[in-house]
């Protein structure tokens, strides 16, 4: 390669990392605060955002590889997607990204490794939350008082061990939001009828490795025994990420926008 087009080269490279971290710096860094009760988050508020107004509300969920203490890496699967020019023209919303700490879990979810060192998860139908979702009960709360969030739109969203938290989330605050989707997460079908009036959209890649897809599948169905609309999405090809092919799905923040309670 000659020196001109090495030079067009890492002048490209630098040009998309400094876009992307451009991109990042417009969701401001922040931090709950109570009691023993400690979690960051990243929030993007609508551009000409005017306290005045009512806005809603979005709240991610990231997986296991985003936790720790830097309030930036749980941005890195879905960060993107909020910051399209698309969906901030046409869903005006304010997004937040809370991070979870290594030493906790957004799920009281029992982990075990068998020989074959493959983690399996047995969902808890009740039990204290953890030390992440006590915190993040409290942010909540927190946001929920603030006088430019619409109470009628606040939805709820996680990939992996954050789709787990979804669904722990929403079956300690059912009637907060109007709206979710969970992604390569799973659950104890016991706790969906706790959830079963929460329009949901589940995603799950078939050739799940890491959370088997049957936990998804089981909770669809469970939800079509309870009479309720099942919104389910399975990715053949997939395997457990299966996120950026749901972040693709054009139908999905029009979707999750659409609904009100």
């Amino acid at each position: 390669m000659n020196q001109f087009k090495l030079t067009i080269l890492i002048g490209l490279l630098l040009s998309n990392f400094g876009a992307r971290s451009q991109d990042f710096k417009q969701y401001d860094r922040g931090s709950f605060i109570h009691k023993k009760d400690t979690i960051a988050y990243r929030v993007l508020f609508p551009e000409h955002f005017n306290a005045q107004r009512k806005y809603p509300v979005v709240f991610f969920l990231h997986g296991r590889g985003e936790q720790g203490n830097d309030n930036q890496k749980q941005l890195t699967h879905g960060g993107k997607l909020f910051l399209k020019e698309e969906y901030r023209k046409n869903f005006p919303a304010i997004v937040v990204f809370p991070q979870c700490s290594t030493d906790s879990y957004w799920s009281n979810v029992e982990i075990t490794t068998n020989d074959k060192g493959k983690r399996q998860f047995a969902f808890q139908k009740k039990g204290k939350p953890t030390k992440a979702m006590h915190a993040l009960l409290g942010m909540l709360e927190n946001f929920l008082d603030k006088p430019y969030i619409d109470k009628s739109r606040v939805y709820l969203g996680g990939l992996s061990m954050g789709g787990m938290g979804t669904y722990e989330l929403l079956r300690r605050k059912p009637k907060v939001f109007a709206a979710a989707f969970a992604i390569c997460g799973g659950d104890n079908v016991a706790n969906v009828e706790k959830y079963k009036h929460v329009p949901l959209w589940i995603f799950h890649g078939e050739k799940d490795d890491v959370v088997s897809m049957n936990f998804s599948t089981a909770i669809a169905d469970q939800l079509k025994v309870l009479g309720k609309p099942v919104n389910l999405t399975l990715y053949p090809d997939a395997n457990h990420n299966s996120w950026d092919s749901a972040f693709a799905e054009p139908r999905l923040l029009p979707w999750l926008f659409s609904n009100h309670k």
